[in-house]
């Protein structure tokens, strides 16, 4: 009697082990990580008695990054954070802005069993600055604002990835786009792409001009993050758009590299290129009327960036 008591509390042991690491296993598997960046890059000219001539000038870009993940066998959900802006204050001039960037990401996604790469995928994309934008050097008439512009993307389709936080390639086939102007002067003007207000022959206002523009279309885009070299990084983001409603295959570009060079642990250099194409921005360009412009058609945006700073991982 006693050898079966002892063989029924072994066995109960054993049953009590083996369910708690199946439940250390399975908590395992479910797993949130936070990460935040936060990094500053500085470049600083200063000219004493130099003979080829010169102005002292001094820039600096906040760059601040954030994320949680929560990840498992089946389900993946990222969210995300971006906050950069820049300054510049050259001799003889007010301090400019060089960078303004507000952006908030999150994407989740499924899939049907741990073989498969693909996964269905929903994804929530906003974007807009924080301070007012101008063409300098005229500091009255503001071509940009806080949520003027701001753009939404929201829509599901599948993505897939081996190693998502490497590479990524995602297609959604019904993606709404909105395109918020929520400044009056700015949205009766008709910028980015809204109807713009209507007057009668005498300049009187009739309608007031679409605060938000809404397109539904497809997206497509591309991450790709590699390692070139122990010390050499390099980050490439792909987004094409293209509206079902307004001119089918007139597609929104936006692709930007970024190198990115570790000198130690905190000391980085980054070295970046940006470019934007959007038909609905169009270019003002002046006439010869003074003070007066005429709206052109949409061009090229680009953006080179280099900086070497400070970064910081927590």
């Amino acid at each position: 009697m006693k050898q079966i008591f002892i063989a029924v509390a072994l066995l109960c042991y054993q049953l009590s082990s083996a369910q708690i690491d199946s439940l250390l296993i399975e908590q395992a598997e479910y797993t949130w990580l936070q990460t935040n960046k936060v990094g500053v890059d500085i470049s600083e000219v200063t000219f004493v008695n130099w003979n080829a001539g010169g102005s002292n000038s001094i820039s600096a870009l906040l760059n601040v990054a954030t994320a949680l993940k929560y990840e498992d066998s089946y389900f993946k959900w990222k969210n995300s954070a971006l906050l950069r802006y820049g300054i510049n204050k050259q001799e003889a001039q007010k301090i400019r802005k060089t960078e303004d960037q507000l952006e908030l990401i999150s994407t989740l996604g499924f899939r049907k069993d741990t073989l498969t790469n693909w996964y269905f995928s929903g994804r929530f994309n906003f974007k807009t600055q924080l301070t007012n934008g101008f063409s300098y050097p005229d500091r009255t008439n503001e071509i940009s604002k806080f949520m003027a512009p701001g753009y939404l993307f929201f829509g599901g389709g599948a993505e897939y990835g081996k190693n998502l936080e490497k590479f990524s390639f995602y297609f959604s086939p019904l993606t709404v786009k909105a395109t918020f102007v929520l400044d009056e002067d700015l949205s009766n003007a008709g910028s980015f792409g809204v109807e713009p207000a209507v007057y009668d022959e005498n300049g009187v206002l009739i309608e007031q001009g679409e605060r938000v523009r809404t397109e539904m279309g497809i997206l497509l885009t591309n991450a790709l993050e590699v390692d070139i070299y122990d010390n050499i990084s390099l980050i490439n983001q792909l987004s094409l758009y293209t509206d079902y409603l307004n001119n089918l295959g007139n597609t929104d570009i936006d692709w930007e590299i970024v190198f990115n060079f570790t000198v130690n642990e905190y000391v980085k250099a980054t070295l970046g290129s940006h470019v934007r194409y959007d038909d609905d921005i169009k270019i003002l360009e002046p006439t010869e009327v003074e003070g007066e412009f005429e709206e052109s058609g949409a061009r090229v945006q680009w953006k080179q960036l280099l900086g070497v700073g400070v970064v910081i991982d927590f």
